[in-house]
């Protein structure tokens, strides 16, 4: 995944770019097409078109499928119409109350399971029920794989306009790539401190004020002012855990004079922990940087955590960013280094890589390895170093420089700044001096952008959820380089430019010229509703 865009510019894109808001309108949608396909299903479903679930009404339902973020798919028996349900998952037999009508569907909450789905398993996370973070928890792995897996088959298909009646489809359909480790994968964690707790229904009773409402942990899903308390994480690794546990053991001590930052009057120093696992290059051994991010700079009121925490082995690092803007983000505007080093180390694909508090890096080092393995192989170097690689998206550069071994030069684009300069350090850090990275919009490249660089013989391009610009796809369809290799992190908007590349967009005059040669979808974040994806375009 490339380098996070600042939210402005993603509304901006949201709303000037007509394809993808057609595609929002959709979003809760991406399984549905499938549902209905059959035209007798269909002509029932026509008979049925006056009938809609009224607010507040309760329903017996059973889960089909899972659609974008991980929203079970349902049908009202005997009328086919479709309700979304977030926390149920296929097979799961329950009770619903509607809560809103969305065009063609509506929302409804659970209420209570009647039967459990058909692969259930205990959770081991007691917040698993609760947090947005691990949807699937108590879904079997295989079965989450299926999911994943048959949701990007429906996407290609609906969306991309790819048919499954073509001999080619299932050789180009590759299998998910699971994931070999489940838990504890995450080297990267951000928590929030609140001064709102959130609690379940059932526990709102126990509600106390003061300092007993503070809470350290993840936002409750639908509340950016509430907290879910957290001690332990199943997603990160265990030093990050045990830091965790070590500020939650202090930071509401009394005498200390902590109070976290408060969403609706703007008060309040503790903003946000982040934790960051890399790895030791001598010994291999983890370590860990803690960052504390602060509405002020007062490193007094930090020095009691920062020597608990600096007791823990692993701490070889501890960062306060200084946010003083009312906004959630864990960027600062300054930065300190409170005790060790101002940056970690990682290891990908041979390459060393040093991570600093706000350093985008793939969040996942293991499966990662994987993911550009797979890259790799879909470029296609030759290995002689005659071939230009045009790495669009580039972030802070790590698909790029994994492949500049085998190509003449790299050319990379990505539109943070702190990206860019993070490219050229590991480029110098690895002494790879065959890549240049360049800071540019790829929402607004202009005619003369592929002057910049010769052209390319290769083109990799990893955008973030919202996909490519129209105005990328276009320059594409009439750079056409010889093969593009597409890494998506949202299999809709994926399915969506891949339509564009392949089959054009016969209102607008655009024709397309690749062929899609492999798709494979890889489970990069297990429990999650999230699918990366790589694919493999080769003009026509």
């Amino acid at each position: 995944m490339a380098a996070t865009l600042p939210t402005h510019s993603l509304r901006h894109l949201a709303t000037t770019n007509p394809s993808l808001h057609r595609l929002q309108k959709l979003r809760f949608t991406t399984s549905l097409a499938c549902l209905t396909h059959d035209p007798q299903q269909q002509q029932q479903h026509n008979k049925s078109s006056s009938y809609f679930p009224k607010r507040d009404q309760t329903l017996e339902l059973e889960c089909e499928s899972l659609a974008f973020k991980g929203k079970g798919v349902c049908k009202v028996a005997d009328t086919g119409f479709v309700v979304m349900c977030d926390r149920v998952l296929p097979g799961e037999r329950f009770i619903g109350r509607v809560t809103r009508r969305k065009g063609t569907y509506a929302e409804v909450t659970k209420v209570k399971t009647i039967s459990p789905h058909r692969d259930f398993v205990d959770a081991p996370c007691e917040y698993a029920s609760y947090c947005g973070g691990c949807k699937t928890q108590n879904l079997i792995y295989e079965a989450q794989l299926r999911a994943k897996e048959q949701q990007v088959r429906e996407l290609v298909i609906n969306f991309g306009k790819f048919s499954d009646k073509d001999p080619e489809f299932f050789s180009i359909m590759k299998p998910i790539v699971p994931c070999d480790i489940q838990f504890h994968y995450r080297n990267k964690m951000e928590f929030s401190f609140g001064s709102q707790k959130w609690l379940p229904k059932e526990l709102l009773e126990e509600r106390q004020d003061g300092i007993e409402n503070y809470a350290l942990g993840l936002h409750a899903p639908g509340f950016f002012d509430k907290v879910l308390n957290v001690n332990k994480c199943f997603l990160q690794s265990e030093p990050a855990n045990m830091a965790l546990a070590a500020v939650q053991d202090c930071w509401r001590d009394s005498p200390l004079g902590l109070s976290p930052y408060d969403a609706h009057s703007h008060t309040g120093f503790l903003k946000h922990l982040m934790l960051r696992t890399g790895r030791n290059m001598k010994t291999g051994l983890p370590e860990l940087m803690v960052n504390f991010v602060t509405s002020s700079y007062r490193p007094e009121l930090l020095k009691p955590l920062v020597e608990k925490i600096s007791a823990i082995p692993e701490v070889v690092s501890i960062m306060n960013n200084v946010n003083t803007s009312v906004g959630n983000t864990s960027v600062g505007e300054e930065e300190y280094t409170l005790y060790g080093k101002s940056t970690i180390t990682e290891i990908l694909r041979g390459l060393m890589f040093q991570i600093s508090a706000n350093s985008f890096f793939q969040t996942n080092t293991h499966q990662a390895e994987v993911l550009y393995k797979l890259i790799e192989d879909c470029a296609g170097l030759r290995g002689d170093g005659s071939e230009i690689v045009l790495d669009l998206f580039c972030g802070t550069g790590t698909i790029g420089l994994t492949l500049a071994r085998r190509a003449k030069h790299v050319y990379g684009y990505e539109v943070v700044a702190q990206a860019v300069s993070d490219a050229r350090r590991n480029a110098k850090l690895n002494n790879i001096n065959n890549a240049t990275f360049v800071q540019g919009d790829l929402n607004k490249v202009g005619e003369n952008f592929g002057n910049s660089f010769p052209k390319p013989d290769i083109v990799i391009s990893d955008p973030n959820r919202p996909g490519m610009h129209m105005k990328l796809i276009r320059f594409l369809l009439k750079l056409k380089a010889p093969r593009i290799v597409y890494v998506s992190c949202n299999p809709a908007t994926c399915a969506r430019d891949l339509d564009y590349l392949c089959h054009g967009i016969s209102e607008k005059n655009i024709n397309g010229c690749y062929k899609l040669k492999s798709l494979q979808p890889v489970d990069m974040f297990p429990h999650t509703p999230h699918i990366e994806c790589v694919c493999l375009l080769e003009l026509s």
